[in-house]
C-alpha cells in the first residue's frame, strides 16, 4: 500500500482483499485517510464489504460478488461492472456502479442509495427494506420481489414479474414493464409522487438527467398482506 497526497492506494494484484477490508474496517474507530483507491480488482469478491466509516472508496475495474455489502456511511464507487449482490444489506451511505450490475443488486438493503449507470439483472432490489435504488438502464425479471420499503427507479424497461408480492416499496419506471408480479399494480402519479421522485433523484445526483413526468408508479394492491383462501392461487 502506498500513500499519494490524501489518497490511500491499494493494488489487489499484490494486496489480498482481506488485507484491504481489514484496513478499511479499522477506520470505524477513526482514521486519517478519507479517500481510498483500489486498483486491479479483477473481479474479486466482497471488495469494500462491511464498511462503517465516512470514507470514499473508488474501485478501478470490475468486481465480483457482494461488493460494498453491509455498507454503512461510506461512499463506494465502482468504475466498472459489479457481480451479484452489490450493496447487499447496506444500511446507509452511497454506492455508484458506473457499469452494469448482476443479479440481486441492493438485496435486503435497509438504507442508503445505490446508483447503477448501466443495466441491472434479475431480482434487483429483492426484499429491499428502505434503500433507494436508481438504475439508468433496464432491470431483469423478478425485480423488487417482496420489496418492503424504499424506492426503485428505472430509466429503462423492467422484466417479468415486477414487484411480485410487494409490500410498501415504491417503484418508478420510465420504460416498458413486461409484466407485473402478484399483487403489484400500476398506481396514479400525483403531484406528491413527482415531488418525491425528484427529491430521490436529486439525492442520487441524477435529477438533471431525466424528466419525472415520464415515469409511471407501481406498488402493492394490498390483497396479499394476510392469507385468505380466496387468494391462495396468487401466492
Amino acid at each position: 500500500m502506498t500513500n499519494q497526497i490524501s489518497t490511500q492506494i491499494v493494488d489487489l494484484r499484490s494486496n489480498p482483499v482481506r488485507e484491504l477490508n481489514q484496513a478499511l474496517h479499522s477506520l470505524s474507530g477513526g482514521g486519517s485517510s478519507k479517500h481510498w483507491r483500489v486498483l486491479h480488482p479483477l473481479g474479486a469478491h466482497a471488495v469494500a464489504a462491511g464498511l462503517d466509516a465516512d470514507v470514499t472508496v473508488e474501485i478501478d475495474g470490475d468486481v465480483g460478488y457482494y461488493c460494498a455489502g453491509m455498507n454503512q456511511r461510506a461512499i463506494v464507487i465502482v468504475n466498472g461492472s459489479a457481480g451479484p449482490g452489490v450493496g447487499e444489506n447496506m444500511m446507509s451511505g452511497r454506492i455508484y456502479v458506473r457499469g452494469d450490475a448482476s443479479s440481486a443488486a441492493g438485496a435486503t438493503a435497509r438504507g442508503g442509495t445505490l446508483v447503477i449507470d448501466g443495466n441491472a439483472s434479475a431480482r434487483c432490489g429483492i426484499s429491499m427494506k428502505g434503500i433507494d435504488i436508481v438504475v439508468k438502464g433496464s432491470i431483469g425479471p423478478m425485480s423488487a420481489f417482496m420489496a418492503q420499503e424504499g424506492t426503485l427507479t428505472v430509466f429503462g424497461d423492467a422484466g417479468e414479474a415486477l414487484g411480485d408480492s410487494i409490500y410498501e416499496a415504491k417503484l418508478f419506471v420510465r420504460g416498458k414493464v413486461k409484466s407485473l408480479g402478484a399483487d403489484c399494480i400500476e398506481k396514479p402519479m400525483e403531484d406528491q409522487h413527482f415531488r418525491e421522485l425528484f427529491e430521490k433523484l436529486k439525492e442520487a445526483g441524477v435529477a438533471h438527467e431525466i424528466d419525472v413526468t415520464d415515469f409511471r408508479r407501481y406498488g402493492s394492491a394490498r390483497n396479499l398482506y394476510h392469507f385468505h383462501v380466496d387468494n391462495a392461487g396468487a401466492y
